[in-house]
Formats: structure tokens, C-alpha cells, sequence
């Protein structure tokens, strides 16, 4: 798995070169304005380094799942907060097909930004011709587009394919490092925390991990799927009926080391936050649902947490949008941060988690910025595109 990265290549080497970067700028907008902006702050030691060394930086990137041209899903919205970020202007580049002479007017040391990948249909096809287009833009490729490793696409994985050398950036490089190596080879107590809403999007993650960990914690809704399994009522919770013998094996399988929450938050629904209450595993009301882990599980998780030597976090813990119903998560969060204080490895696997623990990331080892790349990695599978990219 390991991988040519940015810091392989001789420094002297990429002065007036045009590096061609995949970033994942898929940040969340409202009415036009990026409310997340830690995608794109997250690349941007990958090409500050660039432009240090005196390279011209093109930057592609995807936004949202448009069906062609959609003004909704233009980078062009972004330009703005790029270039404040970035502290430079960014030439905007409309079209790859006619890009070419605005990234060779580019100076030493300039960034433009190419128009949303996904607005051309070989981008998703992954087709040659297209990413020949992206190729022509750049004289070497780097990857720092882990949110999007796992999908082959043009801009990708066949663009790596044409444009050499291609090799990971830092962000790639720290993914793979703490997803792939730092849990392939952890320090022991090793404990994954496992929440979020299905057991059916985890079931190939808990198969990877089961022989690895001393432990996973289960919390979130995918718990009530096992208590279903333990013949235990679970009320109006969220839950999958038809998982349940697939909880059953789990159960079986894993013995010991699947850590169940003692008691849940219940509530007669989300809007009635003010009547909720602390139950045992067994006793939710048949008038209730669980939203949350209860204080017991909080500390009994947390003695699990803060004795690791490494950790690993994907999944909220309950409907942790809508406070109250927030405390379990944050208490995992919490315990997370204690644990690094204590010297382990804390890892943080993108998505809702990732959202959990915003502002806290300088507190953690890593914090994933890909969700469904972090869980595919987790599980064993190759990354279409960081398979594409040279080896060390």
C-alpha cells in the first residue's frame, strides 16, 4: 500500500512545472456559501508546498452528484473562499477542453481551479479521452483527494494513469498512514467505537476489524439491531428487522469483545426531548424510541476509551444533530481526547463522526476527511484511486 508521495520528489524538480491536483472540494453550500470549509483548508498544506517550490498549481475537483452543467454545482461558487483561504488569486478555468494555454499563462508559484469534474459525463465513466483533456493541464499528477479515492473516476484514477509522475499528497499520504498502517499495526488495547444508524453500511467494517481489536463498542442505532437480536423490545427506535440474524452471528462471532450499551436515552420522539429518560437496554417502552446512549454506557465506554493505546471512532452515538441527544457522542469525543493525552493513536473515520468532533481535530491524531473512503479502506478494499498512483 505504500505509495509515492510529494515529498519523494526532488523539490528543485517541480519549480515552473505545472502540478495537476485532485483536492476534494466537495463542500457542503447553502444559498451559494461553503458552510464547511475544512475540505478545502485540509489541502492546503499540499499546496502551499507547491507553491513554495515555485510550481503552477491546477486544482480538479467534484461537487455534488450534478447530471451535467448545473449552476448549483459550480466550483465557480467557491472561488472566492478558495482564494481567501489559499491567501492568492485563482484563475477559474470554465472548461478543461480549452484550459490548456491559461495553465501554461499561469505564473510560477500561480492556482487555477478547473470547473467541476462531474459536469462532463467521462468524468464518472472514467473515461481515456476525458482524462487524456485533465492530463493535458498539468505535467505531473498528485492525489489529495482521499474522499474520493474510492470511486474511479477520470480525474482519479485513469488521469494517474496517464500523467506520471503521479503520486500522493500530504493529505493522502496522512490517510493512508493513520487508516491504513497505524490500525494495521496498532498499539494494543486497540478499541474501535462503532455508532450510526445501520448495522448494514458496518457489517463488512465489523468483519475487518473483529480480528484485529481487543474491542468494539457499538452504539448509535445499529446497537437496537443487536438487541433485537437479544430478544430485548426496542419500541418506535430506529432499527433492522431484517438484520437480525446477521446480528445474531455477529454476537456469536465476536464474544467478548462487542461491548453493547448498558442503557439508552428514550424519548416519545425527537420533538419531546423534554420528556426523556434515562432506561436499561431491555426496558425501552413499547410508546418510546432510544436517541442516545445513557451516562452509564458514557462512563463505561469512556473506561474503555481512555485505557487504549488506539483508537478508532466511526458513527455517532445518537441523533447527535438535535441536542440533547448530542451527549453521548460528545462524551466519546471527550474520552478521545483524554485517551491522546494518555499517549494513544486517536482516530477519527469521516463523515458524521468527522462532523462531531469539528474544532476539535488538533486534539486528535487524525480526523478522516472521507467517510465511505475511510470505511472501504478499513474493510480491505483496494481504492481505485490510490491503487492508480506509483509505489514507493
Amino acid at each position: 500500500m505504500s505509495k509515492r508521495s510529494l515529498r519523494n520528489l526532488p523539490p528543485a524538480a517541480l519549480d515552473g512545472q505545472r502540478a495537476l491536483v485532485r483536492v476534494d472540494f466537495n463542500v457542503p453550500l447553502r444559498d451559494g456559501a461553503v458552510v464547511d470549509e475544512r475540505r478545502i483548508r485540509a489541502a492546503v498544506p499540499t499546496i502551499r508546498y507547491l507553491r513554495e517550490k515555485g510550481a503552477r498549481v491546477v486544482l480538479l475537483s467534484h461537487l455534488g452528484r450534478p447530471k451535467g452543467p448545473d449552476p448549483q454545482a459550480s466550483l465557480k461558487q467557491i472561488l472566492r473562499d478558495v482564494e481567501r483561504i489559499l491567501g492568492t488569486p485563482v484563475e477559474f478555468i470554465p472548461d478543461p477542453a480549452t484550459g490548456v494555454a491559461a495553465t501554461r499563462r499561469l505564473p510560477r508559484g500561480g492556482v487555477a481551479l478547473v470547473e467541476n469534474t462531474r459536469f462532463w459525463p467521462g468524468e464518472e465513466a472514467n473515461d481515456p479521452a476525458f482524462a487524456q483533456l485533465l492530463a493535458a493541464l498539468g505535467d505531473f499528477y498528485i492525489d489529495d483527494a482521499f474522499g474520493a479515492a474510492h470511486r474511479a473516476h477520470a480525474s482519479t484514477e485513469a488521469v494517474a494513469r496517464l500523467l506520471r509522475p503521479a503520486v500522493s499528497g500530504f493529505l493522502m499520504e496522512k490517510e493512508l498512514r493513520y487508516l491504513g498502517d497505524a490500525l494495521e499495526h496498532a498499539k494494543r488495547p486497540f478499541v474501535a467505537v462503532l455508532g450510526g444508524a445501520k448495522i448494514s453500511g458496518k457489517i463488512d467494517v465489523i468483519h475487518a476489524l473483529l480480528p484485529k481489536v481487543d474491542e468494539i463498542l457499538v452504539g448509535g442505532a445499529m446497537a437496537n439491531t443487536f438487541f433485537l437480536a437479544l430478544g430485548f423490545q426496542v419500541g418506535g427506535s430506529l432499527v433492522e428487522r431484517d438484520k437480525e440474524d446477521l446480528a445474531k452471528e455477529l454476537i456469536a462471532q465476536a464474544g467478548a469483545k462487542l461491548v453493547l450499551p448498558r442503557g439508552a436515552v428514550v424519548a416519545p420522539s425527537l420533538a419531546r426531548a423534554a420528556e426523556r429518560r434515562e432506561v436499561p437496554s431491555d426496558q425501552i417502552p413499547a410508546d418510546c424510541a432510544a436517541f442516545d446512549i445513557d451516562r452509564a454506557t458514557r462512563l463505561d465506554f469512556r473506561s474503555h476509551i481512555v485505557h487504549a493505546k488506539t483508537v478508532f471512532w466511526n458513527g455517532p452515538m445518537g441523533v447527535f444533530e438535535t441536542p440533547p441527544f448530542d451527549e453521548g457522542t460528545r462524551a466519546i469525543a471527550e474520552a478521545m481526547i483524554e485517551a491522546g493525552k494518555r499517549g494513544a493513536t486517536t482516530v477519527v473515520g469521516g463523515g458524521d463522526s468527522a462532523a462531531a468532533v469539528a474544532g476539535l481535530e488538533d486534539k486528535l491524531t487524525h480526523v478522516s476527511t472521507g467517510g465511505g473512503a475511510a470505511l472501504e479502506l478499513l474493510e480491505g478494499k483496494t481504492l481505485p484511486g490510490v491503487a492508480a498512483l506509483e509505489d514507493a
